[in-house]
């Protein structure tokens, strides 16, 4: 059975590389390969995967209109999928929740396995950007950790 502790071995163990998928309103998918991990949303602490994206990305007019994303983790042949509801807190969403959203951004760059000698700089690069961080509830995970 995958859980969420399946799920962030995965990650740590291919450097926290995920396939983000989100849907086109075509119905076909738009996916691409990002940085993930394993972190609660900080605003009703729900457990689930999130990762930082640029914010000219076309993921995020997508998740703006689908509300739902799906990331796939892997190791070798071994792999687990998070599905759910995305909460998107950057300098274009999720501005009225009152959080720190630099220190947001902090936490789940961290969460996806990064780190930075200045973080001072990092902030100035992720506003310039205006990078937003996405949350994905794990209301579905799927896996073959269950095979024989």
């Amino acid at each position: 059975m995958a859980d969420l502790d399946h799920v962030n071995r995965l990650a740590a163990a291919d450097h926290h590389l995920a396939v983000f998928a989100v849907g086109r309103p075509d119905g076909s998918v738009h996916a691409s390969v990002v940085n993930a991990g394993v972190i609660d949303d900080p605003v009703d602490g729900s457990a689930g995967v999130a990762a930082v994206l640029g914010g000219g990305a076309r993921k995020l007019a997508l998740l703006r209109a689908s509300g739902r994303a799906t990331l796939v983790f892997k190791d070798g042949w071994d792999w687990a999928a998070v599905s759910g509801p995305a909460r998107l807190i950057g300098p274009d969403d999720g501005q009225d929740l009152g959080l720190d959203v630099p220190q947001l951004l902090r936490s789940v760059f961290r969460a996806a396995g990064g780190s930075h000698e200045d973080w001072a700089e990092f902030d100035r690069v992720m506003a310039a950007e205006r990078r937003c961080a996405v949350f994905v509830r794990a209301e579905a995970i799927s896996s073959n950790a269950a095979r024989g």
